[in-house]
């Protein structure tokens, strides 16, 4: 009898586990993925520009490892994974990212996070925004949704 019910715990335990997340990213947190900049509106080649522009900025600060920018019609979400041993800094980067972005790019609106839940769901709004079906009012309702968990974790 006790055998069976630590099968079933088991049982009940592993299956708890299940990543519910596209494929990926489960590894996003592990791995570096540099995704590449995300705009909601397509086609617009100075937003694209912007973005680019921004996520290169970003990236030279040597305490980061990954980046991941995605811009929407008023924000835009810059999440970054800090390396291991400057995360007793976090504060002191993000203000000094913040301050960087907002003297070079003073008319745009940031959202800046090193948190890991938010990176994760930057870099799965940017995966998934490479399905055609995946319209941009989706995506725009999934990034107000992210920069709304960014606000209650502050």
């Amino acid at each position: 009898m006790r055998i069976k019910i630590i099968i079933l715990l088991l049982i009940i335990f592993l299956t708890a586990c299940n990543n519910d997340g596209t494929k990926d990213t489960g590894m996003a947190l592990l791995q570096t993925t540099h995704p590449s900049p995300a705009v909601i509106e397509r086609n617009t080649k100075e937003n694209l520009d912007l973005v680019s522009s921004i996520e290169h900025d970003v990236e030279k600060f040597e305490e980061l490892y990954d980046v991941a920018v995605v811009k929407g019609k008023e924000d835009i979400l810059v999440a970054y994974k800090v390396k291991h041993l400057q995360r007793f800094h976090m504060k002191a980067i993000e203000k000094k990212i913040n301050k960087m972005l907002e003297k070079k790019y003073p008319k745009e609106n940031f959202i800046i996070s090193s948190d890991y839940k938010i990176f994760l769901e930057a870099y799965e709004l940017h995966e998934n925004m490479k399905n055609p079906n995946f319209s941009e009012k989706k995506a725009e309702k999934k990034l107000q949704e992210i920069i709304k968990m960014k606000k209650e974790l502050t």
